[in-house]
């Protein structure tokens, strides 16, 4: 790969636009106002230093998230130029904080590769910041500017000394070692992120251990003011240590492959390994840049996967006749990563969610398949594991079609023939249109009676449902309940689901708030994340809170959702006066109770279901619900002293 040049100066600096759109619409740059736009600014900064280590002049990034909410990025690259523009007769500091496409990463070799693409990162998140003070380190001197929502408060000045009050001492003291660099920290606008501006810290490590994945031999150190939590992430293995890091507490078919190569100036990673179960875990990436909607790069790996398998069954006496993509892909965990000149990028928005550049796909595809093929090879007996799986794959997929028609007629799964049991709603609107998936016969019939039958449709469950963490598709759809609730959903599952057709957009898990419907829950939950996540990631999924207690004092009544609440409410008085009633089912209500406590648009309480990361749900879904048993059984024993139990 072409190395960078060391050669970063103010006159590489390119202003292409300004800065006022920003604050107006600030969707436009971040995707979002809110938990999501807090993540999103924060890992523009951090961004910015990968970048300096991608172009070989930063090994340590510090972060530190303050008490306040601020947050503090620190780096040991070259630091942002501070000399003057002529062109703009301010210093290029200023320039590329307050100015939009403005940075070293549209013409020359300042960064030959780069997370970033538009030059927004830094002076978005200084718009979209109540605050922001920038100190960069370059000539052995200290450069510092103050920021309001944007605004310069300060001209660039040269202090003293610099100092970072990073809450920990030994930070201070490393930081205090670094010769040339970036110090930035800034507070999100509570004007801009009204919901909150404190950066969910949890999500916030999940993302830069993945960095720290991508980037081998960059120390990530983090700090937490409010906890004390400190993190360290280096690591040496990169994306091989990643796709194992996705297969944890799977059974894996082989060791991972790592596949690599370099044309056109486009270098090429990808790591793949096979485990044993049914589901599909691909993670792509530019530049460290984590493309969730997968892009051109993906294409491009899947074609060549198929081809390859295609190629060597039919080589080596086996039959890809019928082997599909899907089939390919079966218990699939997968890195694609593509690392090419910043200024030739091509993403879908600013929070690049999808490679578009279209010479991609057949670069990816020719050294994928050379390099697969060669594999192959090579390695006879570890080819063979991952044809007989792809071949199981393909059988049982041909084994759920002829299943699909030989329970029920053609179409009947797209919801033409509607189950018997179910107390469908009057609307045909899916947007007004919600179900409820109760627990039980007998709190179905409190639900049917209570319900707004409008617009509310009843499915109830009977008995314990199917564990479908590990469970193939002609199983399910034998399964009766799955198979009912399938139908009711109307979008059919598997090769044939079609999302356009789902017939509600609210649907709510309603179960009894003890072990058995915590454990009901658990399993549709499996269920819709293994089989219909579409209805997860479009947040159609809900979790109804049915109170805990019926609290009777006088002539009120009140109902109670958490003990903590109870507790609060019968504290000053004496059991003598308190007409208490604990609900042990949704049985237990009569039908106007139901409605008014938790089936009422008006007064009930909904958990919506989503995914903050799509990594860390799989692997909690594996542990929770698959066939291996020791690592359920260390999350039980690490666990167990805080686990409430209703006895």
């Amino acid at each position: 790969m072409p190395k960078a040049s060391n050669d970063y100066m103010g006159e590489q600096i390119i202003v292409l636009e300004g800065l006022e759109p920003v604050r107006k619409r600030p969707a436009m740059y971040i995707g979002s106002t809110g938990p999501d736009g807090i993540q999103h600014i924060a890992k523009e900064i951090v961004d910015n230093s990968i970048d300096e280590a991608l172009a070989g002049h930063a090994k340590n990034v510090w972060i530190i998230k303050r008490k306040d909410n601020s947050v503090t990025v620190v780096d040991d690259g070259r630091g942002i130029p501070v000399d003057n523009i002529p062109k703009y007769n301010r210093p290029a500091l200023e320039i590329v904080m307050t100015k939009l496409h403005a940075g070293g990463k549209f013409e020359g070799d300042s960064y030959k590769i780069s997370g970033g693409l538009h030059g927004v990162g830094s002076s978005v998140v200084n718009a979209l910041s109540d605050w922001m003070e920038v100190c960069v380190r370059r000539d052995d001197k200290f450069y510092v500017q103050k920021y309001k929502r944007g605004v310069p408060q300060t001209d660039v000045k040269v202090v003293p000394k610099y100092e970072v009050a990073t809450g920990h001492p030994r930070f201070d003291k490393e930081i205090a070692q670094v010769e040339t660099g970036t110090y930035s920290s800034f507070m999100p606008d509570k004007q801009i992120f009204k919901v909150t501006i404190e950066l969910d810290w949890d999500l916030f490590l999940s993302d830069i251990k993945e960095r720290a994945f991508l980037i081998s031999k960059l120390y990530f150190h983090m700090y937490d003011e409010s906890t004390g939590r400190e993190m360290h992430y280096y690591f040496d293995g990169g994306i091989v240590s990643l796709v194992k890091d996705l297969n944890r507490n799977k059974e894996t078919v082989h060791d991972p492959i790592l596949m690599t190569g370099e044309q056109d100036d486009i270098f090429v990673e990808i790591a793949i390994q096979y485990n044993n179960s049914v589901n599909e875990n691909i993670e792509s990436y530019v530049n460290v840049i984590n493309t969730a909607e997968g892009g051109t790069h993906v294409t491009g790996f899947k074609s060549a996967l198929t081809r390859s398998i295609n190629d060597y069954l039919r080589a080596n006496g086996g039959d890809p006749e019928g082997v599909t993509g899907i089939d390919t892909r079966e218990g699939l965990a997968a890195i694609v990563v593509v690392k090419m000149s910043s200024k030739d990028l091509q993403f879908e928005g600013q929070t690049k969610g999808k490679l578009g550049n279209t010479e991609v796909a057949p670069i990816v595809q020719t050294i994928m398949k050379e390099k697969l093929d060669i594999f192959f090879e090579e390695n006879p007996q570890d080819a063979r594991r991952i044809m007989d799986k792809i071949i199981i794959a393909k059988r049982a997929r041909e084994a759920a079609k002829a299943a699909k028609e030989a329970i029920i007629r053609k179409g009947a799964l797209e919801g033409s023939t509607l189950p018997g049991k179910l107390a469908d709603c009057q609307s045909k609107d899916p947007a007004l249109s919600e179900i409820f998936i109760v627990e039980g016969d007998s709190a179905g019939g409190s639900a049917k009676q209570g319900r707004d039958r409008k617009f509310q449709a009843i499915l109830p469950l009977r008995g314990k449902l199917l564990n479908t963490e590990e469970t193939r598709l002609d199983r399910i759809i034998k399964f009766s309940e799955l198979k009912d609730l399938i139908i009711a959903m109307g979008t059919g599952i598997g090769d044939t689901f079609d999302g356009s057709k789902l017939r509600y957009h609210r649907i709510i898990i309603m179960t009894d708030a003890d072990v058995d419907g915590e454990h009901i829950a658990t399993l549709l939950l499996t269920f819709f994340f293994r089989h219909l996540p579409h209805i997860i990631e479009e947040r159609y999924l809900y979790i109804a809170q049915p109170p805990l207690y019926r609290l009777g004092t006088g002539k009120n009544t009140q109902y109670v959702y958490t003990d903590e609440e109870l507790k609060e409410l019968t504290k000053d008085k004496g059991e003598d006066k308190i007409d208490l009633q604990r609900y042990k089912g949704l049985g237990e209500m009569n039908p106007e109770q139901l409605w008014e406590t938790t089936m009422d648009p008006k007064t009930r309480i909904l958990k919506r279901v989503s995914i903050e990361d799509g990594v860390k749900a799989d692997q909690v879904f594996t542990m929770l619900m698959g066939s291996n048993v020791a690592p359920r059984k260390r999350f039980i024993q690490s666990h167990a002293e805080s686990a409430t139990l209703d006895l």
